[in-house]
């Protein structure tokens, strides 16, 4: 979830790179045509290459070949699925396929509802997003971007997207403009299967990290201002103290990928 220009495309390209999955599906949907090319070219790469099927339909194409574009990757990914093959499939952006259904829908005349969107807009997303999953032969996991206008995310479509995934990411434009790459804001961003996947000690950690963060970002005024004296408050002073190695954990360069483990490792470091 984010706005525009805070480096989602960025993001998708170095998870494509990165995964251990066996095929990558891309979809772009809706995108001009340099970002597609400098996503292919610049962000997605010669690895990523190598083991990803891209399906493009630009801005400039009709509705219903927007619209296609998101169906026919989903059905790649299902066919590679039923291969018994681990697929991750990316969408960019799910928010332009809902736009082009909100074309062809009012083209012939169904009344617009929440944000000008019709009903069979919302109805259309949960049979495209649920397509994703585990079978019995292989698994999709899917990486759906949305585009939001604002950062504030209680618009009609965004709530219903995040209704139906199991896991938000969502991006900063503040963290993008002081150079925090990838601008993820870990406050805002939740997984609902986290703690049923990971060891105890790891979600606990992970849980120490964002307790610390949201008490540093609740105090940051006071803190930036000189206006907090230290000892005041033992949480804020532990807070103050894990801020830098914090943020060192949470950025992350395009071109350095990091193993699991290693990363698990980091975060304790990190919050030790």
């Amino acid at each position: 979830f984010s706005t525009a220009g805070v480096g989602k495309s960025s993001l998708l390209g170095m998870i494509a790179r990165n995964s251990t999955a066996d095929v990558n599906v891309v979809a772009l949907v809706g995108e001009r045509g340099r970002e597609v090319l400098d996503f292919i070219e610049d962000s997605l790469g010669e690895e990523g290459l190598k083991r990803s099927v891209v399906v493009v339909s630009t801005s400039d194409q009709p509705p219903l070949r927007r619209i296609m574009a998101a169906y026919t990757a989903t059905a790649i990914a299902e066919y590679f699925r039923d291969q018994g093959k681990r697929v991750m499939l990316l969408m960019d952006s799910v928010t332009r396929f809902a736009r082009a259904l909100r074309e062809i829908a009012l083209s012939v005349g169904e009344p617009p509802a929440r944000q000008g969107y019709p009903p069979s807009v919302f109805a259309a997303l949960p049979e495209l997003l649920e397509r994703a999953g585990i079978t019995e032969r292989g698994s999709i996991t899917g990486f759906y971007t949305t585009l939001l206008s604002t950062e504030q995310i209680e618009d009609p479509l965004g709530e219903e997207i995040r209704a139906i995934l199991d896991g938000h990411l969502v991006l900063s434009s503040r963290l993008s403009r002081v150079q925090h790459y990838p601008a993820i804001d870990i406050l805002q961003s939740n997984s609902r299967l986290m703690q049923a996947v990971v060891t105890p000690e790891h979600g606990a950690a992970a849980e120490d990290m964002r307790r610390l963060w949201a008490i540093y970002e609740e105090h940051r005024d006071l803190i930036s201002i000189g206006a907090y004296k230290p000892g005041s408050d033992p949480s804020v002073d532990e807070a103050i103290e894990k801020r830098e190695a914090i943020a060192r954990f949470l950025v992350q360069p395009q071109d350095e990928p990091a193993a699991f483990d290693e990363t698990v490792q980091l975060l304790r470091r990190a919050i030790d």
